[in-house]
């Protein structure tokens, strides 16, 4: 005879209520505060930092055991303050052995809404490089490969994440000020201090921006766990240079920039390599945005323990115009030192003319550069905040639209009765210059430039970093205006002395008057003729000829 169904169910709901009603009771049972000092000191033990949890409370339905706060305390080389709080921490634990054997098995972690602290100190070392040191911060001599310490060789967690976080990067001498990243989730599977593990990552920037990284690390490195192997993917989208830590922002450095590549590191050398896109980038704090990206394709090898590393590959390309930069780079101290080479061949005018407002080069206002070649050679030694380039710059078969040199000239013109060329543009056959660019300002020697509708100027001159203008040329014109000076200046005088001065947007031209008289001058007085008798002697004495 079978069993009426109806008893059986009503069996069935009475058995899982009873067991609804242990799980209830279970955590009235078992004071789960009891295991606060056990999992403060694995922690403490495991990081090798003081470690301290709020209430603990036992939820049997989750299988978690959940503290109302958390606190890791920093190195005390950088801070006294707390290297991580969080508002709650969930302890994910073995139900079975907790609740019949009193043991508590760590199955994973999850820290939520935590405020983590990184400090940098003037040696280029984090004030996490010593996390997973031994309890009481002292790590067992080992090889920089060694990774296994007796106190973390058994920690092994299934789930390790971090939500909703929030980073503050700064420096121990707080000589930079802070920079807060947000909406930090940071997800590690089969966490072991011994092997490597899976992690993902996502971290909102400043500015709206967000960087991505998926990869594996591990095993932690024992002695400094900054030097940890990892492989990863990286994506940055948006990246604001100008709130990001990764420029200081004394440098006047903005714009946008996107990257996307790969980092590998073996704990000594960190090699990364992809491509960065840079939108209306700005390069001096003098600078204007540029007017098309910037595209960098690179490959950088970094020694992480001397903070040095070198540009194995820098293809620079803004349209059509190419560039190679090639260098070393220090990162040691507050701020870092390069000593690059950027080299360029024939790049189009017309392409880098849209970015030299980011580098605070201006051209006269209205005008702009047209059609034609570039090619440069500089190079770059120094700290950021103090660098120092010097090269070479040519220029072939371009024209300065809405600037014509010949009408400024109009106090040369003035001197001849003849009137300079019209027009509106300034055909420009070649131009070439050394250049020397620093904070103090920007100077220019050897100025060689050819202009078919006025003939030659040389010289030299300074650019100061407000764009003041103080040159010295040397004009062999042609045509009427030309040949008119050289009447007034004298014969064989070399070139029409001219000064320049105002604003790199509104530049002034004048006659060196003084430099036309004394050619004129010395001009008069024949070789040999200083005596006593000759009465351009003394004007000879001041024009620096000594009279015999």
């Amino acid at each position: 005879m079978s069993t009426p169904v109806k008893p059986v169910w009503k069996i069935v709901g009475i058995v899982v209520g009873i067991i609804v009603l242990v799980l209830i009771a279970i955590p009235m049972f078992i004071d789960v505060n009891n295991y606060r000092p056990q999992i403060e000191s694995n922690l403490t033990s495991a990081l090798g930092r003081q470690v301290k949890v709020g209430n603990l409370s036992l939820s049997i339905l989750s299988g978690s055991v959940k503290a109302d706060q958390l606190s890791i305390a920093d190195d005390p080389k950088f801070s006294n303050s707390a290297f991580i709080q969080a508002k709650a921490l969930a302890v994910g634990v073995e139900l079975m052995p907790l609740v019949f054997s009193k043991k508590l098995n760590v199955t994973n972690i999850n820290i939520e809404h935590p405020e983590i602290f990184l400090l940098r100190n003037r040696d280029g070392v984090w004030n996490f490089s010593s996390l997973g040191a031994q309890s009481n911060g002292a790590a067992k001599p080992s090889s920089s490969n060694d990774s296994t310490t007796n106190s973390t060789s058994n920690i092994n967690i299934a789930k390790l994440d971090v939500t909703d976080g929030t980073v503050t990067v700064g420096s121990s001498t707080g000589k930079r000020q802070p920079i807060v990243y947000k909406n930090v989730d940071i997800a590690v599977r089969n966490f072991a201090f011994t092997g490597s593990f899976p992690v993902k990552a996502s971290v909102g920037l400043p500015g709206g921006g967000n960087l991505k990284i998926d990869g594996k690390a591990g095993p932690i490195n024992a002695t400094d766990s900054a030097l940890t192997p990892l492989e990863a993917k990286l994506k940055i989208t948006k990246l604001d240079l100008a709130q990001s830590a990764l420029v200081d922002p004394s440098l006047g450095m903005t714009g946008s920039a996107d990257f996307e590549g790969t980092l590998s590191s073996d704990g000594r050398v960190a090699k990364a390599n992809g491509t960065v896109k840079g939108t209306a980038l700005k390069l001096v704090p003098a600078g204007k945005p540029a007017g098309q990206p910037v595209n960098l394709v690179f490959a950088v090898e970094h020694n992480l323990k001397d903070e040095t590393g070198k540009i194995n590959q820098g293809d620079i390309t803004i349209g059509k115009a190419a560039a190679k930069l090639l260098g070393t780079y220090n990162m040691k101290g507050e701020t870092t030192s390069i000593q690059t080479k950027l080299t360029a061949n024939g790049m189009p005018v017309d392409d880098v003319e849209t970015v030299l407002p980011a580098l605070g080069v201006n051209l006269p206002s209205g005008s702009q550069l047209k059609g034609g070649t570039i090619s440069a050679e500089i190079s770059s030694n120094g700290p950021l905040d103090k660098l120092v380039s010097s090269g070479w710059v040519k220029m072939n078969n371009t024209a300065l639209t809405g600037f014509n040199l010949g009408s400024k000239l109009s106090a040369l013109s003035a001197l001849t009765g003849k009137q300079p060329s019209t027009g509106n543009d300034t055909q420009i056959q070649n131009l070439s210059s050394n250049v020397r660019y620093a904070p103090d300002g920007t100077k220019l020697d050897k100025i060689s430039l050819v202009i078919p509708a006025l003939g030659t100027v040389t010289g030299d001159g300074t650019i100061s970093p407000s764009n003041a203008l103080a040159f010295k040329l040397i004009a062999n014109l042609s045509g009427g205006i030309g040949g008119g000076l050289t009447q007034v200046a004298g014969a064989g005088s070399g070139g029409i002395p001219i000064m320049i001065g105002g604003t790199t947007s509104n530049p002034t031209f004048s006659p060196d008057m003084k430099g036309i008289m004394g050619s004129k001058l010395k001009g008069l007085i024949p070789n040999g003729a200083g005596g006593k008798n000759n009465p351009l002697g003394g004007l000879g004495g001041l024009l620096g000829k000594k009279p015999h």
